[in-house]
């Protein structure tokens, strides 16, 4: 899941940075207005994290343009907590409104909420294909045929969620690599076939498909007679 974060501050944006990728989130970290909006037009985001107090163009002008070409969802982080700054974001298109300094937990819980309302994600409502069940919540995985749960890294649980969220259709590498790297982070050439490869080794052989030169797939529920 690819997030845009428009924080100029330093310390705060690498907390914020480092602690979502740390939540299996692909994060592409901006630090004035304008480039938040270039951003937004050349990315497709699931979730975009504003700050108000941005140099070159203020958050809330930043939001009026999101708001004119997009329905992306839109947290607002900032330190403005008059009444006036809240009711002018929230009525501006913002879907929530968060007062800084604030814990990194209350960051991810209202990013699922969020998320939620906007029908792209579940903490709490499991993926199945009829082959494995995918808990959201716990970053766990498990087999139907043997019952065995196995824990997956940050970045296994960003390759399979994305895979399981559209069982049966391809998803190319580069697909994959949007998904789960960020603007700035190097990613090996065959940094997807090592994902891949160790889901199948916790999974089995049969848990994620090579479409070769196309791209991995998980299998399609099969629909029982």
């Amino acid at each position: 899941m690819r997030i845009l974060l428009a924080e100029d501050d330093r310390m705060i944006g690498e907390a914020v940075h480092a602690g979502l990728k740390d939540a299996a989130y692909a994060v592409d970290w901006v630090k004035d207005g304008a480039m938040a909006l270039r951003a937004a037009e050349s990315e497709n985001y699931d979730l975009i994290l504003l700050d108000l107090g941005l140099p070159k163009k203020d958050g809330l002008d930043v939001l009026a343009e999101l708001r004119q070409n997009a329905a992306t969802p839109v947290l607002i982080l900032t330190a403005r907590d008059d009444l006036d700054s809240r009711l002018r974001g929230l009525d501006g298109g913002a879907d929530d409104y968060l007062i800084k300094p604030f814990e990194l937990a209350e960051l991810l819980a209202r990013m699922r909420a969020v998320l939620r309302r906007h029908g792209q994600h579940s903490a709490n409502n499991e993926l199945d294909n009829g082959i494995i069940t995918l808990n959201p919540a716990t970053h766990e995985a498990r087999r139907h045929d043997n019952d065995e749960t196995r824990q997956l890294t940050a970045r296994e649980y960003t390759i399979l969620h994305a895979l399981m969220q559209r069982p049966g259709h391809i998803l190319s590498r580069a697909e994959l690599e949007d998904k789960t790297y960020g603007w700035g982070e190097e990613v090996e050439s065959n940094a997807i076939d090592y994902l891949i490869h160790a889901l199948r080794k916790k999974l089995g052989a049969d848990s994620i498909r090579n479409v070769r030169g196309v791209g991995w797939c998980v299998a399609r529920e099969a629909k029982t007679p």
